[in-house]
């Protein structure tokens, strides 16, 4: 029987796609693979082909309540423990009890999304399998660059010493779970001090978007992005015609990122198209944006994969999520990041580092003077136009899932 692999993988959809698209790519090379997530995507898995195992929990109330609390949008590390705690608290019991599930036993390795390789290491611990880490976020320690959840610009000398507050942070928040969790297990506790013991890392982004760094060891892999295979999709007729009727749209969404008020972002966004005179696709998101008439320029969007839609478009604005701007840096077509928080302002500087982007605008500074003007540059600017499609095609020649495939095949053998 051909080994089974379980993919720990916890947060919005965006977060937890690649991983599922990894694991399809695992399903299909031979592996049995269980994925492990919230409730709500246990389609998302089943569709194709793995095993589901779910964690109790709603993806999208968790990250209103981190919005609410100020995680996601907070540089501060005090306010941000708070929030993390506050949001992520209510929900360790849940962690506990499906992570603990005796059905989880007869796995043959760990591939765990979670950061700094919470639960899942322990888990790992107790079968005596491999840990392997996952990612689609540079959170490897380096001095070239902070760590991207707790700054966008470079911190000089402390760019290192980033990655070891975040790691601290982390520990100080989950420790008593962790714990609660490694004596159902039956092991012992774990040091009071954190310390990440040296571990593969498989990354799931693109190696021309984030050059390795030179201080990145060995276990470092990089293999370009995991994206799940909707080339047989169609559109409705209505965004058909639409696409068709005139010059290629900008996309506006901001993916699972919510708002106080909807509809005064929803105002915003159509006055600056308006003002721009260029044609837009508005995604809905969790926000609800768009759900009032709209004008003929703007087409109301719901689920779309990106991978077929942003080479339809001229430009994308956007939250700033991984998964997204992987989409934006495939598709060879320029964009800007509107960001709430986390490693969102971080793939907005690196969509300028690469000259395919606009700076930011932080969500509370988007006004219709900005955001009007963002359209007509990112529409109209040649040579960033030229860049993007550059990058682009270098990304398309990457197989992501493949290569990941590879490197797991010499970690942990084949299926």
């Amino acid at each position: 029987m051909s080994r089974r692999l379980t993919i720990l993988a916890l947060g919005s959809r965006g977060d937890v796609q690649p991983y599922a698209a990894l694991g399809h790519g695992l399903r299909d090379a031979g592996y049995r693979v269980r994925f492990v997530s919230f409730e709500a995507f246990a389609d998302l898995a089943e569709k194709r082909g793995l095993d589901f195992h779910p964690v109790p929990g709603d993806a999208q109330a968790l990250v209103n309540d981190m919005m609410a609390g100020g995680a996601l949008g907070s540089r501060n590390p005090l306010q941000l423990m708070r929030a993390i705690r506050r949001s992520y608290g209510k929900l360790i019991e849940s962690y506990i009890q499906a992570f603990s599930a005796d059905v989880l036993h007869d796995s043959d390795a760990i591939l765990n999304q979670l950061p700094g390789g919470i639960f899942g290491r322990d888990l790992a611990e107790k079968l005596r399998v491999p840990h392997i880490n996952l990612s689609v976020i540079p959170l490897v320690p380096t001095s070239a660059f902070p760590n991207p959840l707790l700054a966008a610009r470079s911190l000089g000398i402390f760019n290192r010493a980033s990655y070891d507050l975040a790691a601290h942070m982390l520990w100080f928040l989950f420790r008593n779970g962790i714990n609660r969790f490694r004596n159902q297990l039956g092991l012992s506790p774990a040091p009071f001090w954190f310390r990440i013991p040296p571990e593969p890392i498989i990354n799931g982004f693109s190696p021309h978007v984030v050059p390795p760094p030179p201080d990145w060891g060995k276990q470092v892999y990089i293999t370009g992005y995991w994206t799940l295979d909707e080339s047989g999709w169609q559109p409705t007729p209505e965004l058909a015609n639409f696409l068709n009727a005139g010059e290629p749209p900008v996309f506006i969404g901001f993916g699972s990122m919510v708002t106080d008020n909807a509809a005064a972002l929803t105002q915003t966004v159509v006055e600056a198209v308006r003002q721009s005179g260029f044609r837009a696709v508005l995604s809905s998101g969790w926000a609800g944006l768009g759900t009032a008439e709209l004008p003929d320029t703007i087409f109301p969007l719901g689920y779309t994969p990106y991978d077929w839609l942003f080479p339809r478009c001229t430009a994308v604005i956007h939250h700033g999520g991984s998964g997204t701007t992987g989409f934006v840096f495939r598709a060879g077509v320029p964009g800007m990041v509107v960001p709430f928080g986390a490693d969102q302002p971080y793939w907005g500087k690196r969509l300028v580092a690469l000259g395919i982007g606009l700076e930011p605008i932080p969500i509370k500074e988007l006004t219709v003077t900005n955001l009007t003007a963002s359209i007509r540059e990112l529409a109209t600017d040649t040579a960033m136009h030229q860049r993007a499609t550059d990058l682009g095609r270098r990304i398309q020649t990457e197989d992501g899932i493949g290569t990941a495939i590879d490197i797991l095949r010499r970690l942990i053998g084949s299926p």
